[in-house]
């Protein structure tokens, strides 16, 4: 089980769970309903951009994430465009100013350049990863784990810094956890499809 039970057990997660059902799940009834972005087909859906631009899961995704990233002692987020991002930006915003966590995003393809103000890489943009640190990747719904891990993999050779985990918003318990175990990467989700789906 991917879902940690300080996360199962907080205030917010059944109307979290509840909201991603109402803004971004589909049950296209069959298994090819659906063709996702890694290619397979499946009968469900996720489209959780509604869910991270609605203001009350908005709040409820800061306090989960934040609540494992405290736990586990990151001192930056950040993750793969274009999930990633708004992702990113609700778990800084919503942070204990205290923990001084910071936010990068990883471009797909990198602009051929790095920051010039943050010395980071070409395609590592926003705060400066150059101390080190270490770092949780989030995402919004994982499938196969493969653009997670290859975010993981571009930290871990271009940066300094250390990759503790992979959250996810959904895991869709479609082979990531094993995938993930297998690269040797924590991985972690606010929510199954089980969950979601009530399956």
């Amino acid at each position: 089980m991917t879902v940690h039970s300080s996360v199962r057990e907080h205030p917010s997660w059944p109307q979290l769970v509840s909201l991603v059902r109402e803004l971004a799940f589909i049950d296209g009834g069959s298994d090819d309903a659906f063709t996702l972005a890694s290619g397979r087909n499946s009968r469900w859906f996720f489209d959780t951009k509604p869910v991270m631009m609605h203001a009350e899961s908005t709040h409820h995704l800061g306090a989960l994430f934040n609540l494992r990233m405290d736990a586990l002692g990151a001192d930056f987020v950040g993750g793969l465009e274009l999930g990633a991002v708004p992702l990113t930006a609700i778990a800084v915003a919503t942070s204990d100013p205290l923990t001084h966590r910071r936010g990068f995003m990883v471009r797909k393809e990198p602009k051929g350049r790095g920051g010039r103000k943050t010395n980071n890489p070409p395609g590592i943009e926003g705060s400066s990863l150059e101390g080190g640190g270490s770092i949780v990747i989030v995402e919004d719904v994982t499938t196969t784990g493969g653009s997670a891990i290859k975010a993981v993999q571009r930290i871990h050779n271009d940066t300094s810094c250390n990759v503790i985990a992979v959250i996810s918003i959904v895991d869709r318990e479609e082979g990531a956890a094993e995938a993930f175990a297998e690269a040797g990467i924590h991985f972690e989700s606010i929510m199954t499809r089980s969950d979601v789906a009530g399956q």
